[in-house]
């Protein structure tokens, strides 16, 4: 998934859940292309291209808010309180509802977290409006890497600016098409860096077994038992619990 796509995204692209491109309907939420010009098959029922993203992203994301509210705290800037009241606000419940379920306060208080959100989104619209503004003045403004949305603990390791990545990559890797490293760094920034490009080499779309992971692993790095490791710790990659199946977090 390119994270670029995803944070590039204009308010009603994240919306909808997609991006409409010359040729395609792009998912947000996981990279999926659908062609246009196609008609799709599904269930007896034949789809045109943007109606078949559409069910694309609910049978496959539940739904557009489902994927956006279970984004990280850092990414949503939501505290786990907040994504719970949105969650009941989103599935239709009253004040009183919201207070039987959460077991907190009276329905007056439920009105108040309303306002208190309500407040956020009027900051929120006024902060985009400034970061819109400086973006034509600021030229000394460094460009930063995406933090990819499934990442864990999202810390100062993810302020990584496109020159440190480039850097980055040319001193650790002795060939990046082939994706080889000469060493594995030790700084936590580096080594972020470091496995984002190992990620792009794992097909995202597929299911793995440890084996088959360790096999593309293998030519990467000579300990690819870390790097497998790293990828989870770093929300990269996924795996049943008993690792018989490891597959790319979307």
């Amino acid at each position: 998934m390119n994270e670029d796509i995803f944070s590039d995204a204009s308010l009603e692209e994240l919306k909808k859940g997609y991006k409409e491109e010359t040729d395609a309907f792009v998912c947000l939420l996981c990279g999926e292309v659908i062609e246009k010009g196609i008609i799709y098959p599904y269930q007896e029922m034949l789809y045109e291209a943007e109606r078949y993203m559409k069910l694309h992203i609910e049978r496959n994301h539940q739904s557009v808010f489902a994927y956006l509210i279970g984004l990280d705290k850092k990414i949503t800037g939501l505290t786990e309180h907040q994504s719970n009241l949105l969650g009941l606000f989103y599935q239709g419940k009253s004040d009183v509802e919201v207070q039987k379920e959460l077991e907190i306060g009276s329905a007056s208080t439920i009105r108040h977290h309303r306002f208190v959100l309500k407040e956020k989104e009027r900051q929120a619209k006024t902060f985009l409006a400034l970061m819109e503004l400086l973006k034509e003045k600021d030229n000394h403004a460094p460009s930063f890497i995406p933090v990819h949305k499934t990442a864990k603990m999202v810390d100062d390791r993810y302020n990584i600016t496109e020159e440190e990545q480039e850097k980055t990559v040319r001193k650790y890797f002795e060939d990046q098409q082939e994706a080889r490293l000469k060493k594995f760094p030790l700084k936590e920034k580096q080594r972020l860096i470091i496995l984002r490009e190992i990620i792009k080499h794992i097909d995202n779309d597929k299911t793995y077994s440890e084996k088959a992971l360790n096999d593309i692993l293998k030519p990467i790095y000579e300990d690819y038992v870390l790097i497998r490791r790293l990828l989870i710790e770093y929300g990269f990659i996924d795996r049943k619990d008993d690792g018989s199946e490891y597959w790319v977090k979307k």
